[in-house]
């Protein structure tokens, strides 16, 4: 426990989440894992304990907490091992919700973000597409407005929830001459005419339903745009900070998930006449990965205390991310090798974690387009500020 960061209640919290999921959550799991489908009954539980209302204000249905307590539902949604259920968990609070949040009016927050709150409706955020997913500002999905409708054409990919939520939020174009400062944000329904669904078959994260959403000549009524035409891009940027930062935490705690587990097998398990624990060159090779996950760790509560306090952290969150996940995927390959012939059997849980762990360096942004980011930022001396309110 991090006593700079976490206060006694912050530990009350977890003792509960973490007695939560094992009643309600984890008997479920391998189910959820083979079928690819989450029970719909699960969302109005967690709704039911708040925990989907840690970050929305009290008028809105929430609890209005600091940002741990979003750092504690993370970390120990990693250690279920299910990367896909806690996938599908964050993507809904963090990514879809966190628009409602903040960019949200009063409608649009009744009809879409206090059932959200209470686990009766599920969100996704729809921004990559088939043709490019960084590259935000060459989307090509257009919302034509007509009368009081947008008519929304285009389609878009890789969307964690696309398949059984109830709405995205979604990006597109409503001057698509404009570039990037023509792209909006509209609230979509998923049951809406013109809207399709395929899922996509994935290596990992199996758990949770990802989407290929196609839509043709759905229509949209104007109450729901959020904020003003044209404001989509710098939305999706000042989200990009949190998503990174979430996508580095799961990686530090998923890490720190697979040494418990390998320290554990590796005291148990012996071999001429020794605990594996004891040979000099595991020993070794474990306090290194131990070494590089409390690095992340206690960085990326650096970060979190920054955006705590209302910092923008983009430069931060972006290296939380970048460094995080690699870290993680060496961690897992490594804990996996701990635990010889058992780490590559389906009955152990390290292959699952080697499977899911690989998201890591792609999903939110490749680590690729992550390192010219910060490039720009440190090389070039360019400038991401916070926007205006």
């Amino acid at each position: 426990m991090n006593r700079m960061n976490f206060t006694e209640e912050h530990q009350l919290f977890r003792e509960s989440l973490k007695d939560f999921l094992q009643k309600e959550v984890v008997p479920h799991i391998e189910k959820w894992e083979e079928t690819g489908t989450i029970d719909r009954f699960i969302w109005p539980k967690f709704g039911e304990m708040g925990f989907f209302g840690l970050a929305t204000s009290e008028k809105d249905g929430g609890l209005d907490l600091d940002l741990f307590y979003t750092i504690v539902l993370l970390e120990e949604l990693q250690k279920i091992n299910s990367g896909g259920f806690a996938a599908a968990i964050w993507a809904h609070v963090y990514l879809a919700m966190t628009h409602l949040n903040k960019n949200g009016n009063a409608y649009q927050k009744d009809r879409y973000l206090k059932p959200s709150v209470n686990g009766d409706l599920v969100g996704c955020l729809g921004v990559s597409e088939p043709f490019g997913g960084s590259d935000v500002a060459g989307m090509r999905t257009t919302a034509i407005k007509q009368g009081d409708n947008y008519i929304i054409n285009g389609s878009k990919t890789f969307i964690t929830n696309g398949v059984y939520a109830d709405y995205v939020i979604l990006a597109a174009k409503t001057n698509p001459e404009l570039g990037n400062k023509g792209i909006s944000i509209l609230i979509v329904d998923l049951k809406s005419d013109g809207v399709s669904a395929n899922k996509l078959n994935k290596l990992g994260w199996k758990a949770s339903d990802t989407a290929e959403l196609a839509l043709d000549n759905v229509v949209v009524p104007a109450s729901n745009l959020m904020g003003a035409e044209g404001s989509g891009f710098t939305f999706i940027m000042e989200a990009f900070a949190l998503e990174r930062l979430i996508m580095g935490v799961n990686a530090h705690a998923r890490a720190e998930y697979a040494l418990e587990y390998a320290l554990n097998y590796m005291s148990e398990r012996e071999t001429f006449g020794k605990t594996i624990d004891q040979y000099q060159a595991l020993r070794h090779r474990f306090v290194d990965l131990y070494a590089d996950m409390e690095m992340c760790k206690q960085y990326n509560y650096y970060v979190v205390d920054g955006m705590n306090k209302g910092e923008y952290m983009v430069k931060e969150a972006t290296i939380s991310k970048l460094k995080s996940t690699k870290m993680a995927d060496e961690v897992i390959y490594s804990c996996l090798q701990f635990l010889g012939g058992y780490g590559y059997m389906e009955d152990y849980p390290m292959a699952r974690m080697f499977r899911d762990s690989r998201l890591g360096p792609i999903g939110g942004g490749t680590s690729e387009i992550l390192r010219e980011i910060i490039a720009k930022i440190i090389i070039d001396k360019k400038e991401y500020k916070a926007p205006k309110e």
